[in-house]
């Protein structure tokens, strides 16, 4: 075989198996869910309270959760107060109050943003947690800041994934 015959075989059998592993990979089930809710009009009431139901079926595992959040540039504080239940199935809701820092004068917004939109996601959770038991689990998100309706609050939601 020629060195350039060679080359050949060796280019065709790496990009077999780049294809094969992506393939693979694109396959494979994500263990990650995560549901947003649209704030109307942009202006979270009190009364506005998101509600997200999950079906945990992995009890061994350990997992993440987040909260996230879209709001405009225009959002006046740095920060917002939420009120984050859980409720198992069987059980009563639990109530977690819970400070986001969406950022700082001197850093500006933190996570993503393109354009004047932001999004932030942040751990709720002081590490991986674990479900007792298997089946559906409910989480609701209200703010308990002092202003209502809070304006430029564009999208709240919940991202439960696994911990690797």
């Amino acid at each position: 075989m020629t060195q350039k015959g060679y080359l050949s075989a060796k280019l065709s059998g790496t990009l077999l198996i780049l294809i094969v592993s992506i393939c693979f990979t694109a396959c494979t089930q994500l263990d990650e869910f995560e549901k947003n809710s649209i704030i109307p009009q942009n202006r979270w009431l009190y009364t506005f309270k998101p509600s997200f139901n999950f079906d945990i079926k992995d009890t061994s595992s350990s997992y993440n959760l987040y909260v996230v959040l879209r709001h405009t540039d225009t959002y006046r504080y740095n920060n917002i107060w939420l009120n984050v239940g859980t409720q198992s199935p069987g059980d009563t809701v639990r109530y977690q109050k819970f400070e986001l820092q969406l950022g700082s004068d001197a850093k500006g917004w933190e996570g993503t943003g393109m354009d004047d939109i932001w999004e932030l996601r942040k751990l709720i959770t002081n590490g991986p947690v674990k479900f007792n038991k298997a089946g559906n689990y409910k989480f609701s998100v209200a703010h308990i800041m002092r202003e209502n309706p809070l304006p430029n609050i564009l999208s709240v939601g919940i991202r439960v994934e696994k911990a690797r």
